[in-house]
């Protein structure tokens, strides 16, 4: 089988980023770090499906979601093509990888989602965004990293702090749910999200052809209590 071809290299203020194709998929490469490929989405896609199945019992209606990170826009075409999502919101830092949506290859998956009126992209970094903006949401859907225990660059490891979890909490409406992707299952993220507050931590799995699973890390803000 013939190797990768790449197809754009940046040097942006975060590092290299790289869009290569192998075959028939493509692969975005972070500082030589593989971040995921078009082969398979059922993890991306299990974490919009989860935060949404988690928010039905209380029965708000077109919950608003903010997706972290665009990856390859399997997420967010997941979410768009979901009728019962209200506002969606994208917070991506690589303008790059906005700019292969917009303009490039990945506009195949995720064109339509782009055009839908729900939809927003926020050229910014996640961690920045969580902390400083009013903005609200009944989800948060965060796939920036290959998982809490492994993260693309060292800013990002403050997202799973106890700072970074009062982060989430706050931009998060009461009973808002939390669902953070992870190439691999992690206790010590489960503990931390209980040690933040959050009720119902559990982990849902999606299992790959080989290794240990993908995983969604699921966790609720709780509702204040009655007065």
């Amino acid at each position: 089988m013939p190797g990768p071809v790449t197809l754009d290299r940046r040097e942006g203020p975060y590092g290299e980023v790289v869009l290569r194709r192998r075959d028939r998929d493509y692969e975005i490469i972070a500082n030589g770090t593989f971040l995921m490929d078009t082969s398979d989405g059922r993890s991306e896609r299990l974490l919009i499906d989860a935060a949404l199945e988690a928010l039905s019992p209380d029965g708000r209606s077109r919950p608003s979601v903010l997706i972290g990170g665009l990856g390859v826009g399997f997420s967010l075409a997941h979410a768009a093509a979901d009728p019962r999502w209200g506002r969606i919101a994208v917070a991506e830092r690589e303008e790059a990888i906005i700019d292969w949506h917009r303009q490039g290859p990945l506009a195949a998956i995720s064109g339509q989602a782009l055009a839908d009126p729900r939809t927003v992209i926020l050229h910014t970094d996640l961690v920045g965004y969580l902390r400083t903006t009013p903005d609200t949401y009944d989800a948060l859907c965060l796939d920036i990293d290959n998982g809490p225990d492994w993260t693309v660059t060292e800013d990002n490891e403050s997202l799973y702090s106890a700072e970074g979890l009062a982060a989430c909490a706050a931009r998060l409406n009461p009973g808002g749910i939390l669902a953070v992707w992870s190439a691999q299952p992690s206790a010590d993220f489960e503990e931390s999200l209980r040690n933040a507050g959050f009720n119902g931590v559990r982990t849902e799995e999606v299992p790959v052809a080989r290794g240990v699973p993908d995983v969604v890390h699921l966790a609720v803000r709780p509702s204040p209590s009655p007065a």
